[in-house]
């Protein structure tokens, strides 16, 4: 059973003590309904944010890398779909004992929805053997399935423009099959940080700052893009070549943002399950809001003037500070803490910058700088120990870079990491797809 389940709980509980009062509770095959219903529509919107993460890294890269990186985003959803539904699955939510699940392939429903649909005869007893689970499990598997893509897509970005495609694949098969389930295990699974009360909701840690430690471990491997850095160490701006379309992946998601964390409530079987859903709601929203209107601010006191690129990344990084914490109910404190994680991204990207790492797209600073402070917020202004969550992000955050780094030192003496000089500097779209995204404006177009 994935993370926590509560809504059926709450639905007997209340059926036993509130029998009398109209509308308190729904039977067990409703609640099944509704749950199976929550799981599978906040997955779409989940599933949405992959055009988010293709449309906000094509707007921040360089034309001739456009199609490039809109390969890596379809392939990344897609290839963690299946590595999850191989073995994924199972090594973060079957049998776990403490630290992993056990290995078992092919993830599949249940026998007992498998013989209610064959039955020419919806019995009573077939319909409870597969309401008493609570929700359809084929329909938490799409729901935890598109989380995995997250971490991944969070790579992508960091890394863009001087990566080879397939070892950049074989890593993504690497990270959604075995480095993110494991870490997962240990919450969302059951296991041992779950055990000591390590709280995080939707994955400020779980998933966001996973896939911030496997970028910040790829960048500093795979090295700078050429022309990112001066000859005595200063910082030369490479601009992405479409804002527009940075800024349509930035409300994407955003707008997928709401199933990610407002699905993590696990249910929607009773009025406490809705009630808390709409909280989550506005506090995921609230919370983006603020680390805009903050990082305008910062970038406006900063720089002298507002930074658009550091606007978007305010909104992701107050939507990536809320996650581990958007069921507290206080609609205030979601302000502050989304607004403190728009004031860090300001001053984490020049700083990531500095230190001679080379994030194309903000990333590291959005989603490993504001994850952490998402899930250390949780213990300061949640019910969790702030010494519990410090111990979750250190132990999660070791494990994932120490895996990365051996998986991309693999790969760089292997198959090798970085295109040659000269198809980086032809883009990666002739370089690896032998073609252009904007074919009007290449150089071939010219002579025609």
């Amino acid at each position: 059973m994935s993370r926590t389940y509560w809504g059926g709980a709450v639905v007997a509980a209340m059926a036993v003590i509130a029998p009398s009062i109209a509308f308190a509770a729904v039977d067990a095959e409703t609640a099944f309904v509704f749950n199976t219903f929550s799981f599978l529509i906040h997955g779409v919107l989940v599933m949405f944010m992959a055009a988010g993460f293709a449309m906000l890294e094509a707007g921040l890269v360089r034309t001739k890398n456009t199609a490039a990186i809109c390969l890596k985003n379809v392939a990344i959803y897609s290839v963690a779909g299946i590595i999850f539904y191989i073995f994924g699955y199972s090594l973060m939510y079957t049998d776990v004992s403490g630290y992993i699940g056990s290995l078992s392939l092919f993830y599949d429903t249940s026998d007992a929805e498998k013989a209610l649909l064959a039955a020419s005869e919806k019995t009573p007893e077939l319909i409870k053997s597969v309401t008493d689970n609570g929700y359809s499990v084929m329909s938490d598997w799409f729901f935890q399935m598109v989380f995995v893509a997250t971490a991944a897509s969070i790579v992508s970005g960091t890394v863009a423009e001087r990566i080879k495609f397939w070892p950049f694949m074989v890593f993504v098969v690497v990270l959604t099959g075995v480095i993110y389930p494991i870490q997962g295990s240990w919450t969302w699974g059951g296991g041992w940080l779950k055990e000591m009360g390590f709280s995080d909701f939707a994955g400020s840690t779980l998933v966001h700052s996973v896939g911030g430690w496997a970028a910040l471990v790829g960048a500093i491997i795979l090295g700078p893009r050429k022309g990112k850095f001066g000859p005595n160490g200063q910082v030369l701006p490479i601009p992405g070549a479409n804002l527009p379309l940075a800024t349509l992946g930035t409300f994407i998601l955003w707008f997928g943002w709401f199933g990610f964390n407002g699905g993590s409530q696990l249910a929607l079987g009773s009025a406490a399950d809705a009630a808390a859903i709409a909280i989550v709601y506005v506090n995921t929203n609230l919370a983006a809001a603020a680390g805009v209107v903050a990082a305008m601010a910062a970038s406006q006191l900063l720089y002298g003037k507002i930074d658009l690129t550091m606007a978007l990344n305010g909104a992701i990084a107050g939507l990536v500070s809320i996650t581990a914490g958007p069921d507290l109910q206080s609609h205030y404190l979601s302000v502050v803490i989304g607004a403190i994680g728009g004031v860090l991204v300001v001053f984490a990207i020049p700083m990531v910058d500095k230190l001679k790492i080379d994030d194309v797209v903000g990333a590291i600073s959005a989603h490993l700088v504001c994850g952490i402070w998402g899930t250390l917020a949780v213990g300061i202004f949640g019910s969790g120990s702030l010494v519990t969550q410090i111990v979750g992000i250190v132990a999660t955050g070791v494990f994932v870079s120490l895996v990365s780094a051996v998986v991309w030192l693999a790969l760089k003496y292997t198959m090798g990491l970085r295109v040659d000089p000269e198809d980086e500097f032809r883009g990666l779209d002739q370089a690896e797809l032998g073609m252009e995204a904007y074919p009007e404006f290449g150089p071939r177009a010219q002579v025609m």
